[in-house]
């Protein structure tokens, strides 16, 4: 794959956002009061982000950034979440990916790249997919 012109590798941040199963089911409108296996639950969600973030990290470092991957616990919003680890490691730009919802599916559910943009005083590149 040929090296992006637009960003010049240097340091970077791979961050993977996880939220925990009781703010999942709140968000889905439960009314469970406590979840079986929560804390169980809520270990696999951070290892995953984890080893997401890790890989990412890895690819950031093939092409020649000095990568480091974090996760962030989310109980408000992915995108606020992003957002005050970038306003805390002090990122010059934030990078995300777009799913493509498409157009109903974006104006419908909104997203993550489109709050970033929309409310972060932050430069936010948003990459395209690539098709696997």
């Amino acid at each position: 794959m040929p090296r992006s012109k637009l960003i010049k590798p240097g340091d970077a941040v791979v961050v993977v956002v996880w939220t925990p199963a009781e703010v999942q089911l709140a968000r889905a409108g439960s009314f469970l009061v406590a979840v079986p296996n929560e804390g169980e639950i809520d270990e696999q969600e951070a290892a995953a982000a984890r080893k997401i973030a890790e890989e990412g990290a890895e690819g950031a470092r093939q092409r020649g950034y000095n990568a480091s991957a974090r996760i962030a616990e989310s109980t408000d919003s992915v995108a606020k979440t992003i957002d005050d680890v970038a306003q805390e490691i002090d990122a010059g730009l934030v990078v995300c990916g777009q799913r493509g919802r498409g157009a109903i599916g974006s104006a419908l559910l909104g997203g993550v790249s489109h709050a970033l943009a929309a409310h972060t005083k932050r430069p936010v590149l948003i990459a395209p997919q690539h098709p696997s």
